[in-house]
């Protein structure tokens, strides 16, 4: 059985995203659909390189070892390709485009902590010097207004919950080591046995991973899709300057809550916000700008993204 249309295919990848475990009954009944109906609909998903696996979405403001976001900019030229193929073999590059500008690539990185960062950054400086321009530049994150969709100030986080090396054991294997069904808690156990040699029980992994979601620290489970094959056909960056340096956050609080928004963040530029966004038809961007600009906005400077060089992602269907 074919998915009939774009829209539809947003409506089931929609119902791949929760705040909670994802059971796949549940689902199906959501949609109204029989366990066999909706199989058969996802194997289409998969055969058509639609999705890719479920994963979750980690509060980047965690515990002790805070998650660091970083922006690589880089000037190359098309008789690179091998500049992309060493970057993509960075497991922490989240995302990787191909834009129009002073700089030609643009990459988002993600690191569990500032030490996996500086041990990652000579990976990135010995990558670069084999660059024809040898133009590159990393924009430091200051903070994550927004990720993915998820509007950050909506979300409770417990700061009394302090997460040990189990903790952050399993949202490594939730986020990482998921296939194209959601993991059990048996799976979890074993991958943590077998790669890690832990000995954790069945129970402890449940009542742990009920522990992070209460706790604000699992966003949400989701999917990697293709969302270009679903019919977002734009993506672009946006770079925002106020009208006034100390409304930035009063200003990000409400871009938050624009849906075509799926990333926001405070960078040390002029232009001290950071959008990342997608809409359905490009012509949909003009839209986007209009109803962006107002008092508190006095200038924005765009990137058209040309090529997703990482095809997939996870942010929440709108």
């Amino acid at each position: 059985m074919e998915l009939k249309n774009e829209q539809e295919l947003q409506i089931l990848l929609k119902n791949l995203n929760s705040r909670s475990k994802l059971r796949i009954s549940e689902i199906s009944n959501k949609l109204g659909l029989t366990r066999q109906t909706f199989h058969t609909k996802f194997s289409s998903l998969i055969s058509n390189q639609i999705i890719k696996n479920f994963t979750i979405n980690i509060n980047p403001r965690l515990g002790r070892n805070r998650m660091k976001i970083v922006i690589l900019e880089i000037k190359t030229n098309p008789k690179e390709p091998h500049l992309v193929q060493d970057l993509i073999k960075i497991p922490q590059l989240k995302s990787l485009d191909g834009i129009f500008g002073e700089f030609s690539l643009i990459g988002l990185f993600q690191f569990k902590s500032v030490e996996q960062y500086h041990d990652i950054l000579h990976t990135i400086d010995q990558i670069m010097t084999t660059s024809y321009f040898k133009k590159y530049q990393m924009i430091e994150i200051i903070r994550i207004y927004k990720m993915n969709g998820i509007q950050l100030s909506e979300i409770q986080l417990d700061s009394n919950y302090e997460l040990d090396d189990v903790d952050y054991n399993i949202l490594d294997v939730l986020q990482e080591n998921q296939g194209l069904k959601p993991i059990s808690t048996y799976e979890v156990k074993k991958i943590l046995n077998q790669d890690l040699k832990l000995e954790i029980s069945q129970p402890t992994i449940y009542n742990r991973i009920k522990l992070l979601e209460n706790s604000g620290i699992i966003l949400n489970y989701s999917i990697n899709f293709n969302p270009r094959a679903i019919g977002y056909k734009g993506k672009f960056t946006v770079r925002i300057k106020p009208s006034n340096p100390s409304e930035y956050d009063d200003l990000a609080l409400n871009l938050e809550k624009i849906k075509e928004i799926t990333d926001l963040f405070r960078i040390g530029k002029q232009y001290g916000l950071f959008a990342v966004v997608r809409v359905k038809k490009i012509e949909d961007f003009a839209k986007f700008i209009k109803k962006l600009y107002n008092e508190k906005i006095e200038d924005t400077l765009t990137n058209f993204v040309l090529d997703e060089l990482i095809p997939n992602t996870n942010f929440t269907i709108f």
